[in-house]
């Protein structure tokens, strides 16, 4: 019997080198990601090399000798690159952060190779002019002329110091990425505001004293804080940053805590200042490199909307909400002249008075509302409507595979009573190791190439993760609307990865779904949590069980649309300073990031920013996360959603054997489909005819202004 390879060694003794489509994260530690990496990339180099030479002896490449082969390759470094990047996301540590940081190069430099494989590129080049081309299934052939676009913008086609330099620029941006996410992070921990005055906390709801209490005893050790008489720990965690803008009365604490989250990691030794200057840099001369003119137009290759289409839309949503934008400050300023209120408003000012005025004009306060959003009567909710829509059952496996953390759960999809994918659920709110927002990602994808043996596919795996108000005490965590909505969100996309019908593994779920298009399924579902039959699936007292009161419904539908001209012009704002910056910006010309920023401003926003203001600072999704030239794609696929959810309000809501059937109607295109066929023609798949931008509008209340 001859002796094991070297990977094979590190993986019986390294957790994070497993085959199961389960991850170890219970027993992946950070001293087992630079041995395992490492060999496992050893391994990989070695199966390209083979994969390169037996490319270079074939006369005509076929689908199982170029593709098969390469699926096992990406899948090994995905899964297991992606349990350490889940890993440092929801539970970072110092020695977690290390080992990345030793290990990413080889990583990178892995990909490069990959990416910029000749052989490779030379054989899909042959599989899209051969002979088979026509013997190939739509979903192939789109995989193809998918991977050949990558190919492309990879850089396979730079030859000497052009690709030298590429490759340097992708090492270093990756390591900036990481940077600059790691200084989010600790500037998000750095501040800590410690409140022992009642005065000082007046206005903040009981939900809010509950959770700043529980997290002095928790980060401060101020063991006996209580809701009554605290003290009181404040950071810039959202659950806790939220309740402060607000509610509190106290105008200074709005004061100091807005100023400490728009200059977060701007300054001293967490400053991402230089680093968003040197990124843009960078992105221009990779551009350059490739043929482009800019950034922006390398991003857009791949997506659904040119740089004229995706500016064309902003433009046409900010001339649609600027006036009702204008109109909520003066709405809100009145008001709070109305109660007393003699100086100007300013930033920390506006969404105080804007939430008293809400409670004014609606008679509804989100913690109202608190009491009837239980988690597990949520999640009993969504799955309910995954099932009136989707025809799937989804049950609680907890147990049934290793996790990250005690709050995390486990759940199985089955479909026609069998096992169709799995996901996890990670809820809370741990500003100490987890990075805030809310996430999906995928864990495996289905795929054909790595069923078991008397399996059709790998099933899918799935997780997602938010931040939301954890449990307090013995109660449950009772929600806020948004982070109900978020949740909603987060499932989307968990479905669109979870009920792919496809099996070539590169397409199916998420992959290669262009990124302008990706957001439709999640923000699709946040739709449901306005309709009546869903809320009233899960709307009930943690404590009584009785339903949300009709008149708390009426006044929440009402409400739907406050703000909304705010809203959508805040959105317009993100995405064009995020267009501008990678299409028009010149790093190191004398002009800072900032003033571009403010210059935008004047566009897009009815109050001017404040000078300091630095929110570039932790941008992270467009520094540190997919979305640098992509953040229209929220607007883009809203449009795509919210015609998308038009198509149940036609038949009609209450109708509820239209409803099943455009909901599998819906399954069976946008989330089945994936990334085996071009997304304008999924969605003329479902919707019979291409995108109109009326419905969201209409949702927005916009249309009259528009």
């Amino acid at each position: 019997m001859a002796a094991p390879s070297h990977t094979a060694a590190a993986t019986l003794a390294n957790p994070l080198l497993t085959d199961s489509p389960f991850p170890a994260y219970a027993d992946v530690k950070a001293e087992h990601v630079v041995p395992g990496i490492s060999a496992l990339l050893a391994d990989l180099h070695a199966q390209l090399d083979a994969l390169e030479r037996s490319i270079s002896e074939q006369s005509e490449p076929t689908w199982a000798a170029v593709v098969e082969p390469l699926e096992r390759i990406v899948d090994k470094i995905s899964r297991a690159w992606g349990t350490v990047s889940h890993l440092k996301a929801v539970r970072d540590t110092p020695e977690l952060r290390k080992a990345v940081e030793e290990v990413q190069p080889e990583r990178v430099k892995f990909s490069l190779r990959l990416s910029q494989s000749k052989p490779l590129y030379d054989a899909f080049l042959a599989l899209k002019e051969g002979p088979g081309w026509t013997q190939l299934s739509e979903a192939q052939q789109r995989l193809v002329e998918c991977e050949l676009r990558d190919f492309k913008l990879g850089g396979v086609g730079l030859e000497g110091s052009a690709k030298e330099r590429y490759n340097e620029n992708q090492q270093k941006l990756s390591s900036l990425a990481t940077s600059f996410s790691n200084n989010v992070l600790d500037g998000t921990k750095r501040f800590k505001r410690v409140v022992t005055s009642k005065e000082e906390v007046d206005g903040l709801p009981e939900s809010a004293l509950a959770l700043a209490a529980q997290q002095a005893v928790k980060e401060e050790g101020l063991e006996g804080a209580t809701l009554d008489d605290g003290p009181w720990l404040f950071t810039l965690d959202f659950p806790l940053y939220a309740p402060v803008m607000a509610h509190a009365k106290s105008r200074s604490l709005r004061e100091e805590v807005y100023r400490a989250s728009i200059t977060r990691a701007s300054a001293g030794d967490i400053d991402n200042t230089p680093i968003i200057e040197e990124v843009l840099a960078l992105r221009q001369e990779k551009a350059e490199l490739l043929g482009y003119s800019s950034f922006a137009e390398v991003s857009m290759a791949s997506k659904m909307a040119t740089l004229q289409t995706a500016e064309d839309l902003l433009e046409q949503l900010r001339g649609a909400s600027f006036e009702a934008a204008k109109r909520d400050l003066e709405d809100v300023q009145a008001f709070a002249a109305e109660q007393g209120v003699t100086e100007p408003l300013k930033q920390w000012d506006v969404g105080f008075w804007a939430e008293r005025l809400k409670e004014a004009k609606y008679a509804l306060e989100e913690e109202q509302l608190r009491p009837f959003f239980s988690l597990p009567f949520v999640l009993e909710g969504l799955f309910g409507l995954a099932s009136r829509l989707f025809d799937v059952e989804i049950v609680p496996a907890d147990g049934q595979a290793p996790v990250w953390h005690e709050d995390v759960r486990f759940f199985m999809v089955k479909k026609g009573g069998r096992p169709k994918a799995y996901f996890y659920l990670d809820p809370y709110s741990r500003p100490a190791e987890k990075r805030g927002g809310a996430w999906m990602d995928e864990v495996c994808g289905q795929s054909r190439l790595f069923a078991a043996e008397g399996d059709s596919v790998r099933l899918p795996v799935a997780h997602m993760v938010c931040n939301q108000t954890p449990p307090v005490g013995a109660k449950p965590s009772l929600m806020t609307f948004r982070e109900v909505e978020t949740l909603f969100h987060e499932f989307g996309h968990a479905a669109q990865h979870m009920l792919t019908e496809q099996e070539e593994g590169l397409v199916a779920g998420i992959r290669n779904v262009e990124w302008d298009s990706v957001e439709l399924p999640s923000q699709f579902m946040e739709n449901w949590c306005y309709d009546r039959k869903t809320l009233y699936s899960f709307a009930r007292h943690h404590e009584t069980g009785e339903p949300l009161p009709e008149e708390l419904y009426e006044r929440l539908l009402a409400a739907r649309t406050y703000r909304s001209g705010s809203m959508t012009l805040r959105q317009v704002h993100f995405a064009m300073i995020d267009l501008e910056l990678h299409a028009r910006f010149k790093p190191g010309q004398g002009e800072s990031v900032f003033e571009r920023d403010q210059a935008v401003a004047k566009r897009t926003a009815v109050m001017a920013p404040l000078k300091e203001d630095r929110f570039l600072c932790s941008f992270s999704h467009i520094f540190a996360g997919g979305y640098s030239s992509g953040y229209y794609s929220y607007k883009w696929a809203e449009v795509l959603s919210a015609d998308a959810f038009a198509a149940f309000e036609e038949a009609g809501l209450e109708n509820e054997s239209a409803v099943a059937e455009i909901g599998r109607r819906f399954a069976a295109t946008v989330l089945a489909l994936g990334g085996g066929r071009a997304p304008e023609l999924v969605f003329q798949d479902f919707r019979g005819r291409g995108p109109s931008v009326e419905p969201l509008l209409r949702h927005s209340n916009l249309i009259a202004t528009a």
